[in-house]
């Protein structure tokens, strides 16, 4: 069984996560997310990454979950 994660580790791995993808053009937005019965770092993109093994799965003993959100744009 794996270790849950409290929504303080989540939010102290989110700047990570970050940092670690801040040359992926197809981030558009990361955040916080449940997973299972604790927290994880979400990871929205705008199309399915052409390198995925350059998105973690982990970050400081924290769960990435990914998903293809598609282009966020502003609402009118």
């Amino acid at each position: 069984m794996s270790k849950t994660c409290t929504l303080d580790e989540a939010r102290a791995a989110k700047p990570l996560v970050e940092q670690t993808l801040a040359g992926l053009a197809d981030v558009v937005g990361v955040g916080i997310t449940r997973v299972g019965r604790g927290y994880g770092v979400k990871v929205n993109l705008s199309q399915a990454s052409a390198s995925p093994e350059s998105i973690p799965a982990e970050v400081a003993g924290v769960p990435v979950r990914v998903e293809v959100v598609g282009t966020i744009r502003k609402r009118e």
